[in-house]
């Protein structure tokens, strides 16, 4: 993995849960994104001037690659956001808010940490502040999507309401763009906090364009 001079904002998350889709309604590029687990296989960077945003490759299954090799990645994405640290304003995280409790529930009748909380935590513990983004909203009914959020908050080690968290959730929508002015607003909070408020323009034209 190549690393720039520029300070970072990261993206990660399980393969299939929309990094790619999330980065393109943030940013408004051509990204390529597909159906298939495992179309980002290695680390992707978009600079806007001194600010990159990074999409790292999709950890846990992906078509077409080993159980090893999908162990290295994981690693090497360990290996690169404590080796980066100090460039990383902070990250978010991609769920996919409709899968996301049935794979957690999956793990632990295993009598293992789900890979998508195991890497929540690590966030915290590197003082990321992650942003978690419960993607693929839309495909969850409205009436039923408190208990879903709720349920996301609760497997993450955070009680619910989940509407206690709107500073580190927000629910959304890749493929609609709905939620986007949350995701922003809580990415230019983070920018402040970060001492980054000149970064905050290009995330507030978007925001703009979204809303016309």
């Amino acid at each position: 993995m190549k690393v720039g001079v520029a300070m970072e904002i990261v993206l990660v998350g399980r393969s299939n849960v929309g990094k790619s889709s999330v980065i393109r309604q943030l940013t408004g590029k051509r990204i390529p994104v597909g159906r298939r687990p495992g179309v980002t296989r290695k680390l992707l960077r978009y600079r806007h001037g001194e600010l990159d945003i990074v999409d790292m490759p999709g950890f846990g299954y992906m078509a077409g690659v080993s159980r090893a090799r999908q162990e290295e990645i994981k690693t090497e994405i360990v290996r690169y956001l404590e080796a980066r640290r100090q460039g990383i304003l902070f990250a978010i995280q991609v769920l996919d808010a409709r899968a996301f409790g049935e794979i957690v529930e999956r793990w632990e009748r295993r009598g293992q940490v789900p890979i998508d909380v195991e890497m929540f935590h690590f966030l915290q513990e590197l003082e990321l502040r992650p942003i978690v983004v419960a993607n693929k909203i839309d495909l969850i009914y409205p009436d039923e999507r408190d208990e879903v959020l709720d349920d996301i908050c609760e497997k993450l080690g955070m009680p619910f309401p989940w509407s206690q968290w709107k500073d580190i959730i927000v629910p959304f929508s890749a493929k609609t763009g709905e939620g986007l002015e949350g995701l922003v607003k809580l990415i230019c909070e983070r920018l402040i906090a970060c001492g980054k408020p000149h970064f905050i323009k290009f995330f507030k034209i978007r925001r703009k364009l979204h809303q016309r």
